[in-house]
């Protein structure tokens, strides 16, 4: 990925929580059969290793975990955000004219190393994280003991695990840091006014460059 050194973001901490908050990954292989790419939720432990290790599962009908040899090296992309700006928003636009339409994101590449994780335990452990995450917020959350057991473990033999050892991460973010401050306030306020995330980073970003 090119990073132009003002849209570089290498605090472990900060890629760290854009994973935790982006959590839907997109998992990019070249097994036996070649490049390929799966999205699939993962759970970050950051006090794993060294950058930190990824947990995940695919259906064992799904060709990715036979495809790849444990030790390949893989890369999951996680966007936590994208905009189009347009050149409208700026207010240098108006008095010069010389501003073009542009796209701002945050992305996080998490290189790494995979191993297949084809045991019950694993599984099981994963599915019970993931699902204890993501069901915090509901007002009755479902954990796993709400279904039959048996039930539960048919399907759990029906994944199979994902582990990714992170070796690099690189981080991206994209908010106009080589604008004006009202540049970078005035197309802020336009996204945050759509509801866009990606707003009220740019806005962050305005209050720290002032």
């Amino acid at each position: 990925m090119y990073v132009p050194a003002h849209f570089n973001e290498s605090r472990q901490d900060v890629l760290h929580a854009l994973i935790a908050q982006n959590p839907f990954g997109t998992l990019i292989t070249h097994g036996k059969s070649g490049l390929d790419a799966n999205h699939i939720p993962l759970e970050l432990a950051p006090n794993e290793g060294e950058l930190g290790v990824l947990h995940g599962h695919v259906a064992r009908n799904n060709p990715l975990w036979q495809d790849v040899a444990n030790g390949d090296e893989v890369l999951v992309v996680f966007r936590a955000g994208d905009a189009y700006v347009s050149p409208t928003w700026y207010p240098s636009k108006h008095e010069t004219h010389k501003q073009v339409p542009t796209w701002n994101y945050v992305v996080v590449h998490a290189h790494g190393r995979i191993t297949i994780r084809d045991d019950e335990k694993y599984v099981r452990g994963v599915v019970a994280r993931l699902t204890r995450t993501h069901e915090a917020t509901q007002p009755a959350p479902w954990k796993m003991g709400d279904a039959p057991g048996e039930y539960i473990d048919t399907l759990l033999k029906a994944i199979v695990g994902v582990q990714i050892d992170i070796t690099r991460l690189v981080g991206k973010s994209k908010l106009s840091q080589n604008k004006d401050v009202r540049d970078i306030q005035g197309a802020g306020a336009a996204l945050q006014a759509q509801g866009n995330r990606i707003g009220n980073a740019m806005l962050d970003c305005a209050a720290q460059k002032e």
